[in-house]
């Protein structure tokens, strides 16, 4: 069980109540991520910071919708994954786009494939995507500008899968219809090589 408080506007940090005020503005309650992110100042102004800066990339909001699910589908983040299914599904996101990422699956639309193909990627690989991943993307029809504001979206999720898995945030129940659980890798000790002593 998570020691993390899930704070409100009354209980955190000083400096985090205009922005918990912000959030319950344009969400009309508060979600327990920014509750959580709420104990760092810091934190919830960076994650909404960068949300707000990715809303204003060039991909359009489905291709935003595909990449933030990639991200969180890769990471594992079982809370991120069921908020944004949520969130795009109350958009114009198609709904096989969306079950498709959370169920690992090709999507079908080539252009938001390969989308999704090197979003993962750069995930997987920590940026080091491979040179066919970037003439896949290209020939797709996206840009180098693409690739940039992709990563916007990989370090606005990486925020939020973070906090999650640490402080393992519970669900809010308006994201409990699209509750998605991905098996955790093993933990560091159990997978890490013995030291030579």
């Amino acid at each position: 069980m998570s020691d993390f408080p899930l704070h409100s506007i009354d209980t955190a940090p000083e400096a985090s109540h205009s922005l918990l005020q912000d959030v319950q503005r344009q969400f009309t309650f508060l979600p327990n991520l920014h509750a959580v992110m709420a104990g760092s100042p810091a934190l919830l102004e960076a994650y909404m910071t960068i949300s707000e800066l990715f809303g204003s990339s060039s991909l359009t909001p489905v291709e935003q919708d595909v990449v933030l699910l990639t991200v969180s589908h890769g990471n594992g983040c079982d809370y991120c994954v069921a908020a944004h299914s949520v969130g795009a599904d109350m958009s114009t996101t198609p709904a096989e786009v969306v079950d498709a990422i959370r169920d690992g699956r090709v999507i079908a639309e080539d252009k938001l494939e390969a989308l999704r193909h090197f979003t993962a990627q750069l995930v997987n690989r920590r940026g080091w995507v491979e040179q066919q991943d970037i003439d896949a993307l290209l020939q797709a029809g996206y840009t180098r500008q693409t690739m940039l504001d992709i990563i916007v979206g990989v370090g606005m999720k990486t925020l939020s899968n973070y906090t999650n898995h640490i402080a393992q945030t519970p669900l809010d129940d308006v994201f409990a219809s699209r509750r998605w659980s991905k098996k955790k890798p093993p933990s560091s000790e159990a997978v890490a090589p013995e030291r030579k002593r």
